[in-house]
């Protein structure tokens, strides 16, 4: 695998998560890194990317604006996601990804990983 999440589960609302991916043997260096989640029945859609300098995008959603934050720690070659104030529509899996681009779109990542299940309930 060349990039593994971990840190999903099930909490109730209200409660916080850390979702972690760790890159592994991606071709080449230089990589965004961002998170997308689909929920069941929906489209993937963007969360959140990071470029190797520490800017962040997140997507225009004013739902996820203030709860989620995203970081990494290059030397472990780790992002992560903290998400906080979880509502029941952040039940998704969310996609670890990485891309050459600067971008949150999912179009634009050129690696995926298997993902991991959040679960929030009310």
């Amino acid at each position: 695998a060349q990039l593994v999440e971990s840190g999903g589960g099930s909490v109730q609302a209200g409660g916080s998560l850390r979702l972690s991916c760790v890159r592994q043997a991606l071709p080449g260096s230089d990589y965004c890194m961002g998170w997308c989640r689909e929920a069941e029945g929906t489209e993937r859609e963007p969360v959140a990317t990071i470029d190797r300098k520490g800017a962040t995008s997140y997507t225009d959603s004013v739902r996820l604006v203030g709860r989620f934050t995203i970081s990494q720690d290059i030397p472990k070659k780790t992002m992560y996601q903290q998400m906080d104030n979880l509502k029941t529509e952040d039940t998704a899996m969310y996609f670890c990804a990485a891309g050459r681009d600067f971008s949150v779109r999912p179009e634009d990542f050129a690696y995926w990983g298997q993902g991991t299940q959040v679960t929030v309930s009310s």
